[in-house]
């Protein structure tokens, strides 16, 4: 079954992200898709952005239970659900619960191997771009975690956490006056359209 598929490339600097319309009918068919695979990670990157943008939703995050707390990164560990996981954010009548800018880095770029878009001629510059965004976020979620680090801050402790957070923002919001250049020379958004052959179940790459 051939299926003419929409992809979309949104640039908005480090909360980036990709849109494709076949999420909606997953050929997985097994209502959780690539989420039954996966626990989002959300580093100091996203952590910043919640803080900053929406506070309620990062104190929702602490309340979960399952959670791994490093120093610099909470992982939100899904639960078993037949033969895969279930997502804490997957909802089984929408699918994810956040909005796209407000998902973690992996669940922001992520598009299934089925569709492949990484591998046309034509989208290597947005290929690039994702990928020297990645290189970017590791680099500087290493470099904020470590200057907490000295400070003596971390998220274990849950008494350190609020100045954790309020440092955190801090180097985020001085970060956002001098992103690198590969950002600013994208657009902000470019659509594609993709054929591509359907498989359904686990024949489905993901």
């Amino acid at each position: 079954m051939e299926k003419d598929i929409a992809i979309i490339f949104y640039n908005q600097g480090l909360r980036s992200y990709i849109e494709v319309d076949l999420c909606g009918e997953c050929p997985r068919q097994d209502d959780k898709g690539c989420c039954g695979y996966y626990s989002p990670v959300f580093y100091p990157a996203d952590l910043a952005y919640l803080k900053s943008e929406q506070p309620d939703l990062l104190d929702y995050l602490f309340t979960l239970d399952h959670l791994t707390i490093l120093d610099a990164s909470i992982t939100v560990n899904n639960v078993i659900d037949g033969h895969s996981y279930r997502c804490k954010f997957h909802s089984k009548d929408g699918g994810c619960l956040l909005s796209q800018n407000l998902r973690e880095s992996i669940c922001r770029h992520f598009v299934c191997a089925g569709i492949g878009w990484w591998k046309e001629a034509e989208l290597q510059d947005w290929k690039l771009f994702f990928d020297r965004l990645s290189d970017y976020e590791i680099e500087i979620n290493n470099k904020w975690a470590a200057i907490l680090t000295d400070k003596g801050l971390n998220l274990r402790e849950p008494a350190l956490r609020p100045q954790f957070l309020r440092e955190l923002e801090k180097l985020y919001l001085a970060e956002l006056k001098c992103l690198p250049d590969f950002i600013s020379q994208m657009p902000e958004k470019e659509s594609r359209s993709l054929t591509r052959s359907l498989s359904f179940g686990e024949n489905w790459i993901l």
